[in-house]
């Protein structure tokens, strides 16, 4: 850990935190999810790194060490495709490999569809394909009470929140986001009310993790990232004919409480998804949960390689 390198870059009028370990000449950049951070990568960077890679992974604008746009309210995954390819640009690096979780897939996919001469695969961790706008998760099928539809709403996941401490927010989030079930509130309870406090923490994530995550989130708070992801996806980013010709992997926990998203078990099951991604290989993990990068890093990082040195 104390090998990666930390800096701010000026990327598109912001600072973004960009942590870096590896010199490689291939250059794999990582894109978190939510309640993620930078450090949600740090078993991969340092297993690229020492298979002979360039590993760089990056606080999204408004998480952790990086600037708020000035507007947070109008961010939108747009804005991370711009500063993932502004980042490359003064970074001098032509073509990545793109690493995400989570929503860190969604600029990926993004990125692969708009830029593909930028790209040297993608792997996806938790989500498959999928571009943001009403054609991509049909809000309309989910569970009312479910957490994306309830911290969709401005202002509601803000009071549900505002009643803990910040760490106490990332750690219930871990709890629940790490069950194979739903995330749904009864009509008369919040999100935070899913968790009770006596739950432990999982094993693969420590006390001193969890410190790591609750210091960043301090910093930042939670303003830009209920916007991105939670409050964007369903514009309309003008992507027509969504397709993603690089060499892709898709790991997916069969614990991942994703796959009880309507529809998805099938669409990654039955191929549907290859529609768009025609050189995807798929791997699912039979214990794997939504942080499967977390909690099992040696077999996830044996499949990042495997697919980094095949391609």
């Amino acid at each position: 850990m104390e090998k990666i390198q930390h800096s701010h870059v000026q990327v598109r009028g912001l600072k973004l935190h960009v942590a870096q370990i590896g010199t490689g000449p291939k250059v794999v950049l990582f894109l978190h999810g939510f309640p993620e951070i930078w450090y949600s990568w740090r078993h991969q960077m340092i297993a690229v790194a020492n298979a002979g890679f360039r590993a760089i992974a990056f606080d999204s604008r408004g998480y952790g060490l990086s600037d708020h746009p000035p507007e947070p309210e109008k961010a939108n995954f747009k804005d991370l495709v711009d500063d993932v390819v502004a980042l490359l640009d003064l970074l001098g690096i032509s073509k990545v490999f793109l690493v995400g979780k989570d929503f860190g897939a969604v600029p990926a996919f993004m990125v692969a569809v708009i830029h593909p001469e930028r790209v040297l695969g993608v792997i996806t961790l938790g989500i498959p394909f999928l571009v943001p706008g009403p054609v991509g998760i049909q809000f309309d099928l989910l569970p009312k009470g479910f957490y994306v539809l309830r911290w969709a709403e401005p202002g509601r996941a803000e009071a549900d929140f505002g009643r803990f401490d910040v760490k106490t927010v990332v750690r219930n989030i871990y709890i629940l986001f790490c069950r194979s079930e739903l995330q749904v509130a009864g009509e008369n309870e919040e999100i935070m009310d899913l968790v009770d406090p006596s739950t432990p923490l999982p094993p693969w994530f420590t006390e001193e993790d969890l410190e790591v995550y609750a210091t960043l989130y301090q910093n930042s708070g939670f303003r830009t990232a209920l916007q991105v992801p939670y409050r964007c996806s369903q514009l309309d980013y003008g992507i027509t004919n969504p397709k993603v010709t690089a060499p892709s992997l898709l790991i997916m926990g069969e614990k991942d409480y994703f796959m009880k998203f309507p529809g998805m078990e099938e669409y990654m099951k039955k191929g549907i998804v290859k529609q768009f991604m025609p050189n995807l290989d798929i791997t699912f993990m039979p214990e794997g949960n939504h942080f499967v990068q977390e909690q099992l890093p040696e077999q996830v990082n044996e499949l990042i390689i495997t697919f980094l040195n095949k391609n």
